[in-house]
Order: C-alpha cells, then sequence, then structure tokens
C-alpha cells in the first residue's frame, strides 16, 4: 500500500493501518528517542507521545518525504523537546534549592545506587560520552546521532532536518571532529 493511501487510511479512522504503522515504526522511533534521552522509560514514554502526534497530525502528511522520516522528524523534535523542558525544571530545582533550607542534611539516593547489577565503569564512559555530546552545537548533535541510529542515509537525515545532503555530510563530520576534540581533551586533563 503507498504510504499516502496508508495516511488516508489513518485519517478516515482505519484503526488497523494505524496499529500496522505503529508497529512498523515503533522500534525506529524508540531509538531516536533513546538517543536523545539514554533513558529507557523516557523514552518508551515519548514514543506514545510521538505516535500520538502522528496521529492526531496525519491530516499534515503530505507526501513530501516518506512516513519514516515525517515521523523520525516529530521524533526528534519531541526528543528535543523533551530536553528543553528538563533543562527548564533543573534550573527551577536548582534556584528553589539555593534560597530554602534542605529539609534534612541527607542526600537523596540516586535509582542506580539500589542496583546490584550496576556497572561503574559503563556508566561513567556514558557520562563523559553524554557530556561530550551535550557541548555540540544542537544540529551536529542531532546529525551525528541520526547517522548512528537505525543506518539513516544522510538524505534521510537531511530531510529529516530540512538540510541539504552537503549539509548533513559537513554537520556529521564536524560532530565527529569536536568529539574527538572533547574527548581527546578530557582523557588528557583527567588521567
Amino acid at each position: 500500500m503507498h504510504e499516502k493511501e496508508i495516511a488516508e487510511n489513518i485519517i478516515s479512522g482505519d484503526e488497523e493501518a494505524f496499529r500496522r504503522l505503529v508497529n512498523t515504526y515503533q522500534k525506529t522511533v524508540l531509538n531516536i528517542c533513546y538517543q536523545f534521552v539514554h533513558n529507557r522509560e523516557t523514552a518508551e514514554d515519548l514514543t506514545q507521545e510521538v505516535f500520538i502526534l502522528v496521529y492526531s497530525n496525519m491530516s499534515f502528511y503530505r507526501g513530501e518525504s516518506s512516513l519514516k522520516t515525517w515521523i523520525s522528524r516529530i521524533a526528534v523534535t519531541r526528543s528535543l523537546d523533551h530536553l528543553k523542558a528538563v533543562k527548564r525544571k533543573k534550573r527551577i530545582f536548582w534556584f528553589q534549592n539555593k534560597f530554602t533550607l534542605p529539609l534534612s542534611g541527607r542526600a537523596v539516593p540516586s535509582a542506580d545506587e539500589h542496583n546490584p547489577g550496576y556497572n561503574v565503569e559503563r556508566e561513567e564512559r556514558l557520562r563523559i560520552l553524554d557530556d561530550a555530546l551535550s557541548k555540540l552545537p544542537e544540529k551536529q548533535k542531532i546529525a551525528f546521532l541520526l547517522s548512528h541510529h537505525d543506518d539513516m542515509s544522510g538524505r534521510e537525515i537531511g530531510e529529516i532536518m530540512n538540510l541539504s545532503l552537503a549539509s548533513v555530510e559537513s554537520l556529521i563530520y564536524r560532530a565527529k571532529k569536536n568529539l574527538k576534540k572533547i574527548l581527546f581533551n578530557y582523557y588528557k586533563n583527567n588521567l
């Protein structure tokens, strides 16, 4: 079935067509969201939100790009919106804690402290990489993450980000170069 027909069927209320669409792209969306939030439960929640957005905005799908590209663009946007909201909450929390007295002197333990299988070394490497990624300009970070996700081609990434293939390739190249520099400096200063 042609993608435009799938969209028309979903718009007309065909629940089975929507269920097939979710089954087809659920893993892709989950992986995209996970690349941004690094938490399985949050990525699953975001995946559900993405498909709610897909369903409610299906009438805006014009068929100019593939459904995968259109849905991936929604997943990236929703993931970035989530990260911005988290940062806002952290700033508010920091501000409130800075100017209020703590209820007790005991720090709240992280969820990882209660997990006996917690792999400290792996988590440290992921933290270092995540920190390095967070230092990249936003477009470089998005292009880099999508290029290492589900074998997305430069053309697909370009469609998602509304950029030419040359621009995507340049962003990925600069992201890799910047990551190498950031990680080199980190290990040089910390080893």
